[in-house]
């Protein structure tokens, strides 16, 4: 069953750093699928564990669009090693920002260092897409969001806009 991604506002896990995965098991790899479930059923792109509220260093990403075959991505302990200098920009948005998105400026490719789902350490070079996603997604596990990659007017306005809707949506508020 899908799990659903917290909200930005009000929630601070969001901004909390992700502590390492000390152990690759049965229940690790358990929450990954969820994951997995969780991004498809939003749908979206990529999903790090701190959305779902696990303050673990772990996301999934899978770019294949709707009509070709699933290629999922179990991401452990990133880091990157390396950044291009060359830079891109990506329309991105977030399954915790819903229905904001925002062009941003990032490295074009990375070398990525992790472990996938057995455990085993690999090495990935990344560019476009997947250099973008895995980025947003690394900056979730460290605190980060998107939209601290905007202008502070543009981050401002998001802010109050999600701080109204978090108000609206009180408990005890009447309706109607």
């Amino acid at each position: 069953m899908p799990i659903k991604p917290l909200i930005i506002l009000p929630d601070p896990i969001l901004r909390q750093v992700s502590k390492p995965v000390e152990r690759v098991d049965a229940p690790l790899r358990k929450l990954a699928d969820d994951m997995l479930e969780t991004m498809y059923d939003a749908p979206g792109i990529g999903l790090a564990a701190i959305q779902i509220g696990e303050p673990l260093r772990m996301l999934v990403i899978d770019l294949a669009k709707e009509d070709e075959t699933p290629a999922p991505h179990v991401v452990i302990n990133p880091e990157i090693l390396e950044s291009a200098d060359a830079r891109s920009v990506y329309e991105e948005g977030c399954l915790s920002i819903p229905d904001y998105y925002a062009e941003v400026e990032r490295p074009a490719a990375v070398r990525v260092k992790y472990l996938d789902r057995d455990g085993k350490l690999q090495e990935m070079e990344a560019e476009g897409l997947m250099a973008t996603c895995l980025q947003h997604e690394i900056d979730h596990l460290n605190g980060v969001l998107f939209i601290d990659h905007i202008s502070k007017l543009k981050r401002d306005m998001v802010v109050k806009k999600f701080k109204k809707l978090a108000r609206d949506k009180a408990p005890g508020k009447l309706v109607g």
